[in-house]
């Protein structure tokens, strides 16, 4: 028979820059109805994301882990877009400034500092999680 095709082709961008591409088996997604795992032949996707991680099982089995502020998936005949208001890798990720900041916008009350503490949050949430990950091996 046919042998199914099992690789998604996967891509997260922000609105500045390709944060990532290339294929892989799953991505993991937080959207608001919880967790989402996509793998190929999946039906199609169209969902926003929450603030929080995106985790990209890479098809030469490394595991990508992506910061993500707002914006949507979308999956559609094994093509993956993650299209973020901002995105980053979690490699990419200064955890010691990440905390900084969360501990600074954590201090003060202000609608904005409050929006800056959840980003500074998901960061070092991001960048522990790739920590961990990478102890496990």
């Amino acid at each position: 028979g046919a042998s199914a095709v099992s690789e998604l082709s996967v891509s997260v961008v922000s609105v500045d820059r390709n944060v990532w591409s290339g294929t892989a088996s799953m991505v993991v997604a937080k959207t608001p109805e919880g967790e989402i795992g996509i793998m190929a032949g999946h039906e199609p996707v169209l969902s926003l994301l929450v603030n929080g991680v995106v985790r990209v099982h890479a098809s030469d089995g490394t595991k990508v882990v992506v910061a993500v502020h707002g914006g949507f998936v979308a999956m559609d005949s094994n093509q993956v877009r993650v299209l973020a208001e901002a995105a980053e890798l979690a490699q990419d990720i200064d955890l010691g400034r990440a905390q900084a900041a969360l501990a600074k916008a954590q201090a003060d009350d202000s609608d904005e500092a409050r929006a800056a503490a959840l980003r500074a949050e998901t960061r070092v949430r991001a960048a522990t999680s790739i920590t961990a990950a990478g102890l496990q091996h």
